[in-house]
């Protein structure tokens, strides 16, 4: 079977948030959108300046279900600040040599002490077809069986590989607030949804961090801990999740 089927009345949510080892701030309001809130999964950047970091946090808090947050680039330290010359690197490298990248981000989490569940890519870039192609070599080669939905399910089809039945949190992205966040809940479908989210507490490390979303953050982080967004998601039968346990 290629993709995850629930039962038709079950509404299932992951709640996965990106980025964990990108700074100490950032690690933090992820653990405390688990303990608190609702966070369920997170995906570690390999080359995270904050890395061993989120690897202490992610043994200290086992129930939270880590992925790895494959990045398109070599070396790592900081985000690229432009997207299309950021696109053009990894497209313009050879599938090989993004595999072998991907393989050395799986390989340094793992080597950590950490067995990651699912896999997704920093900016989506694998909705294209070789980069795609390079993760599922990678899934394949780690028995790694998920992996965040690219923008059509067929893309996956051919892999033998698991990806959620609907995918939340492209339009979210930077706005997320408590009200849109309800609003967006109040929308979910029968089977299981992955919701992408960016929380992270704000301070002067994110502010000179190289990333669009600094204090956007802290507000995602205020509305996935909400007492009312919980509260919607009991009201609605909707059961938290995680790739894991799913």
């Amino acid at each position: 079977m290629l993709f995850y089927s629930a039962e038709m009345a079950a509404v299932r949510l992951i709640v996965n948030a990106d980025d964990f080892g990108f700074t100490r701030g950032v690690n933090e309001g992820i653990v405390r959108g688990h303990r608190e809130g609702i966070i369920t999964a997170t995906t570690l950047m390999a080359h995270g300046p904050a890395f061993e970091h989120a690897v202490e946090l992610a043994r200290a808090n086992p129930s939270l279900d880590v992925g790895v947050h494959l990045v398109l680039w070599p070396g790592g330290g900081s985000l690229p600040r432009r997207l299309p010359a950021f696109v053009a690197r990894g497209l313009l490298s050879s599938p090989a040599a993004v595999e072998a990248e991907f393989s050395r981000q799986v390989e340094k989490v793992m080597g950590a002490g950490l067995r990651p569940s699912h896999l997704d890519t920093h900016k989506h870039v694998h909705v294209f077809p070789r980069v795609m192609r390079a993760v599922a070599r990678v899934a394949a080669r780690f028995r790694i069986r998920w992996v965040r939905r690219p923008l059509f399910r067929r893309q996956i089809s051919a892999y033998g590989l698991l990806t959620p039945d609907h995918f939340l949190g492209y339009r979210l992205t930077g706005r997320m607030t408590r009200d849109s966040l309800l609003a967006a809940l109040e929308r979910l479908k029968p089977g299981l949804t992955e919701l992408m989210c960016h929380p992270g507490l704000y301070d002067d490390e994110l502010e000179r961090a190289p990333t669009r979303l600094k204090r956007q953050r802290q507000i995602e982080l205020e509305a996935l801990t909400s007492p009312e967004v919980r509260q919607l998601l009991h009201r609605h039968g909707v059961e938290l999740v995680s790739f894991e346990g799913s």
